[in-house]
């Protein structure tokens, strides 16, 4: 029996008071006052994300590599009447261990009681050609894994411990993770291992944390326009009601689950869907 959630992909954000993107009024409210921290947050789905969250009264902590593009982005949110006040920028490099540990430090002493971890950074490596796995260099294959999976793992492992009772830890993925797509070879490999990482790592971290609500999961965020995908035609915001369904889950909430922007439940490998709706 196929599992789904019902999910709002199109609202727009400016008129966030008359739909909370799709989430009851109290799930709407529970995110006010929380903190939540989003890698790859200057553009596309970390963006929309944290746009969102600002809407709900939740304090957002944005990184990437590139600070001008983190302060484009908190100007947005000012010019969209967002509190910018709860909006902390802190630049790091995903695919770097010492910067990862730097912000870590800085994230620790902005927010001690963490809420959420939303991984966007991404890399498409689509530099190669149509044939990556045969033609990419050992550079470009490192700099795809570094990004995708690697950073993820090292900053999760960092901050997890710091992180409040019910920790949201929320992968997005791609459904290049179930694909073999000729031209987009270590892309996709990239997100298999990253789905690999997200109901892996989640049963570990369960055991590690006993008294921690863990609620880390795979999201696909499918097509959408951004700036790895010029091409695409939805708007980022079609991520962002499916995102915030699972950051204000409840405790005892899916841990190590994957789910689809439209709603879906997935299966990855011996991982079944996740059996319940979300809201």
């Amino acid at each position: 029996m196929d599992i789904s959630t019902k999910v709002m992909q199109y609202c727009q954000p400016n008129e966030v008071a008359s739909h909370f993107f799709g989430l009851t009024q109290e799930r709407w409210q529970s995110l006010h006052g929380q903190s939540f921290w989003l890698t790859g947050a200057a553009t596309g789905f970390g963006f929309a994300i944290a746009h969102a969250l600002l809407s709900a009264g939740a304090s957002v902590i944005i990184s990437g590599r590139r600070e001008h593009k983190l302060q484009e982005a908190r100007q947005c949110f000012e010019q969209d009447g967002l509190p910018v006040s709860n909006c902390h920028i802190v630049v790091m490099d995903v695919c770097c261990a010492d910067s990862i540990a730097q912000a870590c430090t800085r994230v620790s002493a902005l927010c001690p009681d963490l809420n959420g971890l939303i991984h966007c950074a991404a890399l498409s490596g689509g530099s190669a050609g149509p044939l990556p796995l045969r033609d990419g260099s050992e550079a470009l294959w490192q700099s795809v894994m570094d990004t995708n999976v690697r950073g993820p793992w090292l900053l999760t492992r960092r901050i997890v411990g710091q992180m409040a009772y019910s920790p949201k830890i929320l992968l997005l993925s791609s459904e290049a993770g179930w694909a073999g797509t000729p031209g987009v070879g270590i892309y996709n490999i990239s997100k298999a291992a990253l789905n690999s990482l997200g109901h892996s790592m989640a049963q570990e971290l369960a055991q590690i944390f006993p008294d921690k609500d863990i609620q880390m999961n795979v999201l696909v965020p499918g097509e959408a326009k951004t700036e790895m995908n010029r091409d695409g035609k939805d708007s980022p915001f079609t991520v962002v009601s499916m995102t915030l369904i699972l950051l204000s889950h409840p405790p005892r909430g899916p841990n190590g689950r994957f789910f689809h922007r439209d709603g879906r439940h997935l299966r990855f490998a011996h991982t079944l869907p996740y059996p319940e709706t979300l809201i």
